[in-house]
């Protein structure tokens, strides 16, 4: 049984001193191999003054012990209380295979309550503290909290299967390793793999990749090694491309070869997909590549280097213009006496470069706890972003709201209920967006907009 919440610790991250409530140091024991190793278990989590806990809880990495000898394990049975003073959330856990005595029950409660009113502003709520949600499962309260972060069940399931293949996939390499088939592709782990292949994609990587996040932030560098050669050894194994998919960031020797290919009508998109990849780094490799072709192609390929570098500074330059056009925007704008007047006048300058500008100050403000500057910056940006959306044309408006859906199913439901702005050159408009954001590298949002427009074309047949 762990003990109830009881000491507060201070911590500075992220802007002056919080209490907090640090997780219990537990030693316990794999049941598969018997070698004993310490975790962090989390009683009491309260994501009004610990809010990144709530990203832990809701990707299923609260409590979860994976053994850095074989990698087998799970989530640990434990008691846990849940506070979100936002939501005004008081959930308790209790799971039902530890059959804890109701009187011990309502001791660790009241000892959380206590937890949590010294947490609490003074002048914050406190009724809903008198009546916790009781759960006796960890899933039933994971479905719950993600239900009120309007997560479907769909979601859910897809997730639980994600976690089903990881333990499946970790056994499988724990077997080969005891028969020394790690490189074979004849082991366990290539028959899971090849059995599960279509969900071995990107989300599946991701929730590799969080797994391993948050074991380095746990301190447990064995099990995030062990995860991280398991995520290394499916890739093989399935012909997953991580480049491919985003995820992991293309070699110097794949990005020269990208910009010396590219056709000279591709070649300023190419730069921009590739501009955070491009450095000093980049044109060395590609100066040690053509000092090693034969005389007669040198200065051929020294020409094509030479013209890359020089459209890559003055791409730069045009940014830094922008750049430097939006601060000059928010500039006159905080210093008028009238910031909407300002903002109306000028609305063909709020530009996506504006909103960057106004949330890079935003955030400054914030981490230095210059809070009248950030609630003055925060109203400025919700100033704008009216002004925006006044400015906008219906059919302008209603392709932001289709973006800012929250899934698909939304964005159709919104586009029906608005057939009356759907016409040939709403279509139009939509795909010539999707190639503006496609030339801009937002990948996120160019699928969107594609569907959306095949969606309306067809509503006009």
């Amino acid at each position: 049984m762990t003990n109830p919440p009881q000491g507060l610790e201070e911590t500075t991250q992220g802007g002056p001193q919080r209490p907090v409530v640090p997780p219990q140091r537990v030693q316990i024991r794999c049941q598969n191999c018997q070698t004993p190793f310490v975790v962090a278990l989390w009683t009491y989590v309260d994501v009004g003054v610990q809010p990144e806990l709530k990203g832990a809880m809701l990707s299923g990495q609260l409590n979860v012990a994976v053994c850095p000898s074989c990698g087998a394990g799970g989530m640990l049975a434990s008691p846990l209380i849940y506070h979100d003073p936002e939501k005004k959330f008081f959930w308790t856990l209790f799971p039902q295979e530890l059959n804890l005595p109701t009187e011990e029950q309502e001791r660790f409660v009241g000892e959380a309550s206590k937890v949590a009113m010294q947490l609490l502003p003074p002048d914050a709520p406190r009724g809903y503290l008198l009546t916790p949600r009781r759960f006796i499962t960890m899933q039933t309260m994971l479905e719950t909290l993600l239900e009120s972060e309007g997560i479907t069940k769909e979601v859910m399931q897809a997730q639980r299967q994600r976690v089903e293949l990881l333990s499946q996939l970790a056994e499988a390499l724990e077997a080969d390793r005891a028969e020394n088939l790690l490189d074979s592709d004849q082991g366990k782990l290539a028959q899971v793999v090849a059995a599960n292949t279509a969900a071995l994609d990107g989300e599946f990587f991701l929730t590799l990749n969080s797994y391993i996040e948050a074991a380095l932030q746990q301190g447990r560098e064995d099990s995030a090694e062990m995860i991280g050669e398991l995520s290394q050894r499916v890739m093989q194994l399935s012909g997953f491309d991580p480049v491919a998919a985003g995820l992991q960031e293309p070699a110097v020797e794949d990005v020269v070869a990208a910009l010396r290919d590219a056709d000279d009508a591709s070649l300023e998109d190419v730069i921009s997909n590739y501009r955070p990849l491009i450095d000093d780094e980049t044109f060395d490799a590609w100066d040690a590549q053509i000092a090693e072709l034969p005389e007669a192609e040198q200065a051929a390929a020294q020409a094509r280097r030479d013209h890359i570098y020089s459209t890559l500074e003055r791409m730069d330059a045009e940014a830094q213009a922008i750049f430097e056009k939006a601060n000059g925007l928010l500039r006159d704008a905080l210093q008028a006496e009238d910031p909407r007047a300002l903002l109306v006048e000028r609305h063909k300058e709020l530009s996506e470069a504006f909103f960057v500008v106004i949330d890079a100050n935003l955030n400054a403000a914030m981490r230095t706890n210059q809070q009248i500057i950030a609630e003055q910056l925060m109203l400025l940006r919700q100033t704008a972003a009216e002004v925006l959306q006044e400015a906008m044309t219906p059919q302008e408006r209603l392709i932001n709201q289709l973006l800012s859906a929250e899934t698909a199913g939304d964005a159709t439901k919104l586009l029906r209920k608005n057939m009356a702005l759907v016409n040939g050159d709403f279509v139009k408009e939509v795909n010539e967006l999707a190639e503006q954001m496609e030339k801009a590298g937002r990948k996120e949002v160019v699928e969107r907009l594609r569907q959306v427009a095949r969606e309306s074309a067809s509503l006009l047949f």
